[in-house]
């Protein structure tokens, strides 16, 4: 009988140690599962951080060019004074065409990278596109049209860059007494 005692108590100890295994291996097996979990968002975190920084970047890239533009749209309009000054003073014939090499050239590459003039004359006086620094009555019902530009505008890319300074003639409009009597 002692060997079955002592069986019994191997067997006792037996089950007592893979009871205890198996709630070790359950507890290992939860504290995976919370590590990998943890591991998929810090992953999705890291992801998303990336996204941002590469956005802001591009942001800044994007306003770091829009500043140099601007400032080289202004060199632009030096050039077209230059080249007007030349011609109108009758000045040497090299310079005035070295003058309007140079100005083209500005031109083509300020439009080879999205710098667009934008066209004004003629056209609807449109505030989001147009900087009115002269009003001058008209006689036709209907839109203000731009009569002259003072300076040029510039998009970028379809954003603003720079709006015209632009003379506008006002339509007619319909005095409120007018319209009151109606």
């Amino acid at each position: 009988m002692p060997e079955t005692a002592k069986e019994e108590e191997d067997e006792g100890t037996r089950a007592f140690r893979v009871d205890r295994l198996e709630h070790e291996l359950a507890a290992e097996k939860k504290r995976n599962e919370d590590l990998l979990t943890r591991l998929k968002y810090m992953q999705a975190d890291l992801e998303n951080y990336r996204k941002r920084m590469d956005k802001e970047m591009k942001e800044a890239g994007e306003s770091q060019l829009r500043a140099l533009l601007a400032k080289l749209i202004v060199v632009q309009d030096e050039l077209d004074l230059a080249v007007k000054h030349a011609q109108g003073t009758g000045s040497d014939g090299e310079v005035t065409e070295g003058l309007g090499m140079v100005q083209r050239n500005l031109q083509a590459a300020l439009e080879s990278v999205g710098v667009e003039r934008i066209e004004s004359v003629g056209m609807p006086f449109d505030p989001s596109l147009h900087e009115a620094v002269e009003k001058a009555q008209g006689t036709a019902r209907g839109k203000d049209v731009v009569l002259d530009e003072v300076r040029p505008g510039y998009t970028f890319r379809g954003q603003l860059l720079r709006p015209s300074m632009v003379k506008v003639e006002l339509a007619l409009r319909a005095s409120p007494s007018a319209s009151e009597e109606k």
